[in-house]
């Protein structure tokens, strides 16, 4: 294949990526003739041609000869042409990351004395500029937390085989780069390529057997070695740089305030295999990974500090912890430093030792290993202070800093694991758990206000309601082991190791308080004889639907009204943690209003905790695409109103958004750093008082404009009784399930209702089909209704979006999904279904309202064509489409024949694979597609 064409009129740096791009495809090329052929090249390019023909100017007799192409393509063909231009994506992608790399590299090779936008710099340099003081930065610095969870959700399509290609690839592509290559290095380079794309063609894009939960524990532990070990760290070191730089009158170490969390391993919420063994495995893993990254670095520091005392002066300090050292922990010949005159190494070597003995079962005493990742630091801080004694602080600084701040960090769970369980198990366990105490017969069927007097007075009382003399149903044993397994992780591993339980579909307040009572019986929650309140684990509500979200207030109010509740919150540092669910709300009420009731939601939460002096911490369960809230980690920071960030704020991160954020160093670099800048400039303008332009005016508006949203959006997809069916017929829905590409099931209880659909597989089946329908529909006939044609409401539309923040964000998603919508093919999906009324009916509102969206969109922002204000996102989608289209001609001809062939009783395993092929290349061209 040859490049993707690009206009005349670009720099230098875009010229490289066209370079990229057209090198990786030639290899392509090379690899095509190789493994098929002339023959196969001449089809795919031929094919190629007509893609762009007819996306340069439609021509109804070239449509027709193009679908006549693909559909009449031979068998064999037919596989390897959709495997090409599916790997072509790859390879594309790899050439755009590495591009974003370079791009910075670039900015700061010919900025000079100019800060980068979005840079950590850029955020400090308007704090100084500001007015803020050193003081006033200091006190900010504490106050702010931004905590990224790693989710398993099943919209990574890509297996971690080809994810380790296409690192290869990529800093081999990186090394063309390099002026000082010679001509031989540059062929070995291409050769290189050429191994790894003939690999990569080889190699099985599909998973044979979905993963296990330990497997997609694995595949998120492969980022924490990859980057974040490394990367993070780093972050926190040009943060203090940039602040030594505009404040250097004040020594910095900045508090820990960016963090990953997990939810892998946890997440028990409709999948029967996170189970509580399954928990402690994965903390078990994450405490494995964490020690080998500290072995690892050890043993990198014995190189680094080989200073003598024949020419130093070590710390007394560090020699008494040597000898300390010396009378407890017993090394093999081979471990210990023989030259008395190198200290560092003498200690490293124990330090080592602590480090693996933490994993030796048979080393019981506390001074043979480390018990906590603090004791760790306290040697790694013994060492940092001896450097200083004898002028070695540049040392310090660039090594033990480093790995101080990696214990800081990731301590020795890695990550804090999330757990999260539907809230009616809760209620189910406690149900069995009551009838059988003879509390209450049936504690299911009490009102609520009963369930939560009865749930107070439980947690007042010092007595146990369960007994191990007692045989309870599996399921209900099962939610105990659960408790009894954060316990274990907290003494184990440490208390950061679990602190939140998320509850799913939270209702009501005994939602949260059953989780309460079921952790007092474990000792998670406690009250000591002087009224004392321990808690280590926060109840944290889930609030997902609309419905939800208009509860959210009134539930948080009645709980903080519980003084056993508020002690409980008290001990969590006054900090309640809420999540906010943008996947099930959006497919609950659609885009506009899914975005709406969460501001509301958001505001009217943070009023009410405000009242009893409660900070809250947001959870934001944003997926990562554009239908399921997703945005640039940056963006999303932003996109908060600033008065509901002073708790914190914590964000998922899904899917194919891990590979794409954190699967090279520079690209999680700049994520992180962009991550960090967006969180101080929302910090800093919160605390200068300054409030957000929001009209009042506005808020009547939008609300109108959701309300409008909300009755459109729901009249077509939950009353019209034939959408469900047209909606499982048109796009790749069924076959969705069958992509092995996560162990939780696409649905949550085995029910065909639309109810009971995940909405990662609605999305993600509405994208591949091309309609991106969640992410935009209903919001042309929600904007019509306060515009109605009238020029004075468009100037006060066009108003919004130039000044509210909101405002913009939420336009800005809608002409993303319209940009990547594409309703011609779309209809060829439609033409799967077998109902003809309905399909024309329904295909009919899709389209109007399409047309809709766009044509306000376009009068709203005063630009000709959509995206014309972000021309870079605009080029990439007007030049990835001709690619993506033969993919979706071909999934549509697979699709209608694997279908037929069941509705017979028949099946065909290859026809199938090549299914899930044109799945895995649709989401490679248009990406963020889960």
């Amino acid at each position: 294949m040859t490049e993707l064409t690009l206009t005349a009129n670009k720099n230098q740096s875009n010229n490289l990526l066209r370079r990229d791009v057209r090198f990786l495809g030639n290899i392509l090329g090379e690899v095509l003739v190789h493994q098929g052929g002339n023959e196969l090249l001449d089809i795919v390019e031929k094919i190629r041609e007509t893609s762009k023909s007819l996306r340069a100017g439609y021509q109804p007799e070239l449509y027709e000869n193009f679908k006549q192409m693909v559909s009449g393509l031979d068998t064999d063909i037919r596989h390897q042409v959709i495997r090409a231009f599916a790997i072509y994506f790859q390879l594309v992608n790899i050439a755009e990351q590495n591009h974003r790399i370079r791009r910075k590299r670039d900015y700061e090779h010919s900025a000079g004395e100019d800060v980068q936008r979005g840079s950590i710099e850029s955020s400090v340099q308007e704090l100084k500029q500001g007015g803020f003081s050193a003081e006033d930065v200091s006190n900010m610095l504490k106050e702010l937390s931004l905590e990224l969870v790693m989710t398993a959700h099943p919209t990574e399509a890509t297996r971690r085989v080809i994810l380790d290609i296409h690192k290869r690839i990529s800093e081999d592509v990186m090394l063309l780069d390099n002026p000082m290559l010679t001509l031989r290095e540059r062929e070995q380079v291409r050769e290189n390529l050429l191994n790894e794309v003939i690999t990569l063609w080889q190699t099985d894009e599909l998973r044979d057997r979905k993963p296990t939960v330990l497997d997609e524990v694995r595949n998120g532990m492969y980022y924490f070695h990859e980057t974040l070990f490394h990367v993070l760290p780093d972050v926190y070191q040009e943060l203090e740089r940039c602040l030594s730089k505009y404040y250097p009158e004040q020594k910095w170490h900045i508090p820990t305030y960016l963090r990953f969390g997990s939810w892998i391993g946890g997440d028990r919420d409709g999948n029967p295999s996170v189970t509580s063994h399954v928990t402690w495995e994965t903390l078990r893993m994450q405490r494995k990974l964490a020690l080998r990254e500290y072995q690892h670095t050890l043993k990198e520091l014995m190189g680094y500090l080989s200073f003598s005392t024949s020419i130093v002066r070590v710390s007394d300090d560090l020699l008494a912890s040597i000898e300390e050292d010396r009378s407890h922990i017993t090394l093999k010949k081979m471990e210990v430093w023989h030259n008395e005159k190198e200290p560092y190494r003498i200690k490293l070597a124990y330090m080592i030792a602590k480090v693996n003995n933490i994993l030796d079962e048979n080393k019981q005493d506390t001074r043979e290993r480390y018990s906590t990742a603090e004791e760790l630091i306290a040697d790694l801080n013994v060492i940092d202070n001896s450097l200083r004694h004898h002028f070695a602080d540049y040392v310090a600084d660039t090594y033990i800093q480093k790995m101080i701040r990696q214990v800081e960090l990731f301590g020795f769970h890695t990550a804090t694991l999330d757990v999260r369980q539907h809230s009616q198990e809760h209620e189910n366990a406690m149900t069995e758990i009551l009838s059988k105490m003879n509390i209450v017969s049936d504690y299911g069927k009490l009102p609520e206000e009963e369930k939560i007097d009865l749930l107070e007075k439980l947690l007042n009382e010092p007595r146990p309601i369960t007994s191990p003399y007692l045989k309870y149903s599996d399921n209900t044993q099962e939610c105990l082991d659960v408790y009894r397994t954060i316990y274990m992780a907290q003494k184990e591993f440490g208390k950061q190791s679990i602190t939140s339980y998320l509850i799913s579909m939270t209702q009501g307040a005994s939602d949260l308080l059953e989780v309460m009572v079921l952790a007092k019986e474990v000792g998670l929650f406690r009250i000591e004889k002087d009224g004392t309140v321990i808690c280590t684990l926060q109840s944290v509500p889930l609030f997902e639907t609309i419905d939800d979200l208009h509860a959210a207030p009134s539930i948080m109010r009645r709980l903080l009204n519980l003084p056993v509740y508020r002690q409980s919150v008290a001990a969590m540092d006054q900090l309640q943690e809420i999540m906010l669910g943008y996947s099930d709300s959006n497919k609950d009420g659609g885009v506009v209003t899914a975005n709406w009731e969460l501001r509301v939601a958001m505001n009217s939460i943070t009023e009410v905790v405000n009242e009893f002096g409660v900070k809250v911490k947001f959870f934001h369960g944003r997926g990562g695409a554009l239908g399921r809230g997703g945005m640039p980690l940056n963006r999303s920071i932003l996109a908060q109103p600033p008065h509901t960030i002073g708790g914190g704020i914590k964000i998922t991160e899904q899917g194919e958004v891990l590979s794409s954020r954190y699967s090279l160093k520079g690209i999680a670099y700049r994520s992180l750093e962009q991550a960090t800048s967006a969180l101080i400039t929302a910090a800093a303008y919160h605390r200068s008082g300054q409030k957000e332009v929001f009209e009042e005016s506005w808020e009547e508006i939008i609300a109108r404009i959701s309300e409008v949203s909300l009755k459109k959006y729901q009249d077509l997809i939950f009353r019209d009784p034939d959408f469900f069916a047209f909606f499982k017929e048109s796009t790749p829905l069924p076959e969705v399930g069958e992509l092995n590409i996560g162990s939780r099931p696409s649905k949550r209880k085995n029910s065909e209702r639309f109810e009971d659909l995940r909405a990662i597989p609605w999305v993600f089946a509405w994208t591949q089909s091309r309609y991106l329908l969640p992410a935009w529909y209903a919001a042309g006939t929600g904007l019509q209704s306060f515009y109605q044609n009238n020029e004075d409401n468009l100037k006060v539309l066009q108003t919004m979006f130039r000044d509210s923040a909101f405002f913009r964000s939420l336009i800005d998603t809608l002409q993303m999904a319209i940009a990547k919508a594409d309703l011609l093919i779309a209809e060829e999906y439609a033409g799967m279904s077998d109902n003809e009324e309905a399909r024309e009916r329904i295909f009919g509102q899709i389209s109007e309202e399409f047309k809709l969206t766009s044509e306000l969109i376009l009068k709203i922002t005063g630009q000709s064509e959509i995206l014309d204000d972000v021309p870079v996102i605009q080029e990439s989608i007007r030049l990835r489409n001709p690619y993506v289209d033969p993919l979706s001609y071909l999934q549509v001809q697979l699709l209608s024949e694997l279908r037929e062939l069941r509705d017979q009783n028949g099946d065909d395993a290859e026809l199938l694979r090549e299914v899930l092929l044109t799945i895995n290349g649709i989401a490679a061209g248009l990406r963020n597609t889960g």
